[in-house]
């Protein structure tokens, strides 16, 4: 999530937002930097990149429709006997192809049914990626799991990383979840961007928020929550805040030297094992 150059080009044309609105029917006047800004917020890889075809590992392609009729793509993996099933929401960049080995060590090391799904314009799903999309994509794929699993929505774990827990987030504050799994992510996108650039108005220039602070006291469940202490990208005190924010029971594993998007080490391995055997 390159924050810091979103802060630095919105800056720049900050000005022309000023100055120069343009207006779209239905919606009122719109910033011209409302394009900029998500291009540089969400970093889709679109198929073919990628390895679609992971040696070893049995996953089913899904495919299903959001709200707005966006037509997505993802992996489900099944467990024949699962301790939980668990929606996984990666991060702003790539698609979910990248993230093979992550899947794999949910459902072989940890017993887990697990589905990765692409937020539109990632991947093999169609579209171009909003905030108010990728929201409902997460929904439409949280309902699909559920059917596959012939489970109830809230029985689902939600497991998000980065711009994934932000999306985790929206779905167990506003919905439920049997628990929430949230890896290196933050309060809300401006205010990442404001931590990298201060003196710029990023919190007034940004549309996209995912407001994950003023959301999650919405959740009641079980919290797992991660991060780096030496994360360069959502700085380790961001993280630190959402977990404040909050309900109990929660518990917030601190990984020393570990930067955004490292590999999570066997510590964390161990506390999400202990945290799916305390579940509900």
């Amino acid at each position: 999530m390159n924050v810091v150059w979103l802060a630095y080009r919105l800056s720049v044309l900050s000005a022309i937002s000023i100055l120069g609105g343009c207006y779209a029917p239905g919606r009122g006047l719109q910033s011209p930097l409302a394009a900029l800004e998500n291009s540089l917020v969400f970093a889709p890889i679109p198929y073919p990149d990628g390895d679609w075809t992971p040696e070893g590992l049995g996953v089913e392609d899904v495919w299903f429709e959001s709200a707005d009729g966006t037509s997505l793509h993802g992996w489900y993996l099944p467990h024949p006997e699962p301790r939980a099933v668990v929606l996984y929401a990666h991060g702003n960049a790539g698609n979910l192809s990248h993230r093979a080995a992550t899947i794999r060590e949910l459902h072989d090391a940890h017993d887990l049914s697990v589905m990765i799904f692409d937020y539109r314009g990632y991947g093999r799903s169609e579209g171009v990626p909003n905030e108010v999309g990728i929201l409902q994509d997460a929904r439409a794929a949280r309902d699909l799991l559920a059917q596959r699993e012939r489970i109830a929505p809230e029985e689902i774990v939600l497991m998000g990383r980065s711009l994934g827990g932000g999306v985790a987030v929206d779905l167990a504050a506003e919905d439920g979840a049997r628990g929430l799994i949230l890896v290196s992510t933050f309060t809300s996108l401006p205010d990442v961007g404001a931590r990298s650039f201060p003196v710029l108005p990023v919190r007034s220039l940004m549309r996209n928020r995912l407001d994950s602070q003023s959301k999650i006291g919405n959740y009641e469940g079980p919290l797992l929550q991660c991060h780096g202490d030496a994360d360069r990208v959502v700085p380790y005190e961001i993280g630190c805040n959402l977990f404040e924010a909050a309900n109990h029971p929660k518990q917030f594993v601190s990984i020393p030297g570990g930067n955004h998007n490292d590999a999570l080490p066997a510590e964390f391995r161990r506390e999400l094992d202990g945290f799916i055997a305390r579940l509900p």
